[in-house]
């Protein structure tokens, strides 16, 4: 059976700390893009024959980063 307890309340949230957590993703996401164009252009530097090697085609190259940067 569920109640409600009265003493429970939301948290509240100021400014500051919504603005430390905007911030926080930001930083997160500059990071993640970082990652995606480093692994872009270290794949792309690659020949045809080495991308096979790797069991890869140029096709494959942005899910490869996206995968690298982001996680399935």
């Amino acid at each position: 059976m569920a109640y409600v307890n009265s003493t429970t309340r939301a948290a509240n949230f100021s400014v500051a700390d919504r603005f430390s957590g905007l911030l926080a993703q930001l930083k997160v996401t500059i990071a993640r893009r970082a990652v995606y164009n480093q692994t872009l252009r270290e794949l792309n530097v690659l020949t045809d024959r080495e991308l096979a090697d790797l069991g890869l085609s140029r096709y494959d190259i942005p899910a490869v980063a996206r995968e690298a940067a982001y996680g399935k």
